[in-house]
């Protein structure tokens, strides 16, 4: 190969490196250029160069005309060394705006990158959010208000999006974030080089989100997977998760380690749909206690209550209930008997409006004996429910409602196609029947002989897109509340939804409760992200072997009509070995956003519940 062509090849490669080597070779150049007139003008216009002193001062001036052109204007001299002049103007020219361009070419090409989301983050103490879903907005939100009083708080994004848009849709559903500041990077969290842009070593939490797509768990998996099997520089950030599919648990929680918390989305969901249709605002309470707006749980030592009782604890907060307590072993126990003995090294499980409003009361105000009610609890009779519309998680829901509901209770299925897997089951409690309909006909809904049902329960068709199974829940809802009001109100309704936006336009539906899954799950997961102690105190509050939450008939606890306060129900309840948290006004059941649902009421305040109201209690079973 010749000298010429090594030479060009050498030189092709080094403008490769980008805008660094083109400001090398324009430098170079223009020392040669310098150099080369400089030179002449002292060997050709000796006269000219002695007015300048030396070869520097030679070397300045042509300096100058290089940089600005208009010096030139003024010259004086032998046509020779105008002529130099000239050509180093020239000269100038052309290496100047060769310069301009480079620099504003190699601008726009970093900002075009940084504008990718490909830049390393550099934080301490973030939260990072692996994937993109509808839930982002949800998780984002939750995390802004959890960190409203920290002076600084960061949440980063990680997913295979183009950042701008992500931006953009942040902006465009939440707007400003306060203190909180939300970086989105571009990148695959199933990768490690991409993983590595976020800074997980100096991370406080890292949430794994499920997308949207039909193999979500699949990615969640291996995403733990490169999490667990990472090698950690300092502190491990605990990890949070959610599967879709309750046969993918046991194997995403292999794939996270003993560190991580994995959730069973789809188990959750069903639960609250099979509880939510027994007792109608359940989803709400859920929310209230979930979201970071209202009363949270918090886990907290009081020394002083070392001694006594769980029923003297009850009332023993200024602005604040117990529910449970963490045993010195780490075990959670909500709502314990209330003779359980409080331990020197147990902690308290306490519902409040905020950690730094707890505090112990000088004296437990007093109750109204007369307003506690006396008449004996009915309990639980055999029902009707009927089905309307069918999705993957009607199998569970419906061997959920068996182990829920009072023997002799009868489920009816009404759906497009008869699911055979659930009919050809022999049932405990339950007697499971079908009957053809489809869900959107007004027609088909009528001959389903509706007045024969106490409980109407709606599920959201996941066999077509989120956005157009609401609308066809809409639709339906809509026949049940005109036939119900035709029939004179002889049945709840319970429903799914996929988006909460559409919650609002559903309320027109007057429908008892709605289940909006997603959101929940996304609630859930911001709260164990910002404190994974809490994972005993939800995992003991969603299994249906433990303590539950139940809207109980007001008159179970007070006298209709009596005027009392709320540390006489927590009397009641304490005396029914349960522990009342709140109350839900039938009169404000339509009303947002709290949908008539009171949550760690004042206990000295005036109460008085009518016969259509609930108390909200945590129990074992009633």
């Amino acid at each position: 190969m010749r000298l010429r062509e090594r030479l060009r090849y050498w030189f092709d490669g080094t403008m490769d490196r980008g805008t660094p080597a083109l400001i090398g070779w324009l430098a170079l150049a223009s020392v040669v250029l310098i150099v080369v007139v400089t030179a002449a003008v002292v060997g050709l216009t000796w006269t000219e160069a002695e007015k300048q002193g030396s070869w520097g001062g030679v070397a300045w001036l042509t300096l100058m005309r290089a940089i600005d052109p208009g010096t030139m204007g003024g010259d004086a001299g032998s046509p020779v060394y105008l002529a130099l002049m000239l050509t180093i103007t020239i000269g100038g020219i052309f290496i100047v705006s060769s310069l301009i361009g480079v620099l504003t070419t190699g601008l726009e090409n970093r900002i075009a990158e940084l504008r990718k989301g490909r830049s390393k983050l550099i934080e301490q103490g973030h939260t990072i959010v692996l994937g993109w879903s509808e839930q982002i907005f949800t998780v984002i939100e939750e995390l802004v208000k959890a960190n409203q009083g920290q002076r600084r708080s960061c949440v980063v994004i990680l997913a295979d999006r183009d950042k701008v848009d992500m931006d953009d849709q942040i902006r465009a559903r939440l707007g400003e974030t306060g203190r909180t500041r939300v970086i989105c990077r571009s990148g695959s969290a199933l990768k490690r080089a991409d993983l590595e842009l976020v800074s997980p070593d100096t991370a406080k939490a890292i949430m794994v989100l499920p997308s949207p797509d039909k193999d979500a768990d699949v990615d969640v998996i291996k995403a733990l997977l490169l999490l667990n099997n990472r090698t950690w520089r300092g502190v491990r950030p605990h990890v949070v998760a959610a599967v879709q599919e309750s046969e993918n648990l046991v194997a995403a929680r292999l794939a996270g380690g003993e560190s991580a918390i994995v959730i069973d989305a789809d188990d959750i969901t069903v639960r609250l749909v099979a509880q939510s249709h027994r007792q109608s605002g359940l989803s709400t309470v859920c929310t209230d206690l979930l979201d970071f707006d209202g009363n949270e749980f918090y886990i907290r030592p009081e020394p002083a209550l070392t001694g006594r009782t769980y029923g003297q604890a009850v009332t023993a907060y200024d602005r604040g209930i117990p529910v449970g307590l963490r045993r010195m072993d780490g075990r959670v126990v909500l709502n314990p008997a209330p003779e359980t003995l409080i331990g020197a090294k147990d902690h308290v499980i306490v519902l409040a409006e905020d950690d730094l409003l707890i505090r112990l009361a000088d004296s437990a105000p007093a109750t109204v004996e007369p307003a506690i009610a006396t008449a004996p609890d009915p309990g639980q009779r055999p029902d009707r429910t009927l089905l309307v519309g069918w999705n993957s998680r009607g199998v569970k829901l419906i061997g959920l409602l068996d182990r829920l509901v009072e023997p002799g209770s009868v489920v009816d299925i009404a759906a497009a196609h008869r699911p055979l897997d659930v009919l050809d089951t022999d049932r405990k409690n339950l007697t499971v029947g079908y009957k053809a309909c489809r869900p959107t006909s007004r027609r088909s809904l009528e001959s389903l002989d509706l007045g024969g049902y106490q409980n109407v329960v709606v599920l959201a068709d996941d066999e077509v897109e989120a956005e157009r199974a609401d609308d066809r829940t809409l639709v339906t809802l809509l026949h049940l509340r005109d036939i119900k009001l035709s029939l004179g109100d002889p049945y709840t309704i319970v429903t799914e939804i996929n988006d909460d936006a559409n919650r609002e336009i559903f309320q027109v539906t007057r429908a008892d409760d709605f289940i909006v899954g997603t959101k929940l799950i996304s609630l859930l997961l911001t709260q164990l992200a910002e404190n994974r102690h809490l994972y005993g105190v939800f995992s003991e509050l969603f299994d249906p072997a433990g303590s539950e939450i139940f809207l109980r008939p007001a008159s179970h606890y007070l006298t209709p009509g009596v005027e009392a306060n709320f540390a006489t129900v927590m009397a009641a309840a304490t005396r029914q070995g349960q522990t009342a948290i709140g109350y839900r006004l039938k009169r404000n059941s339509d009303q947002a956003p709290s949908y008539g649902v009171t949550l760690n009421p004042p206990k000295g305040a005036p109460l008085t519940l009518g016969a259509d109201d609930q108390v909200i209690v945590l129990a074992e079973d009633v």
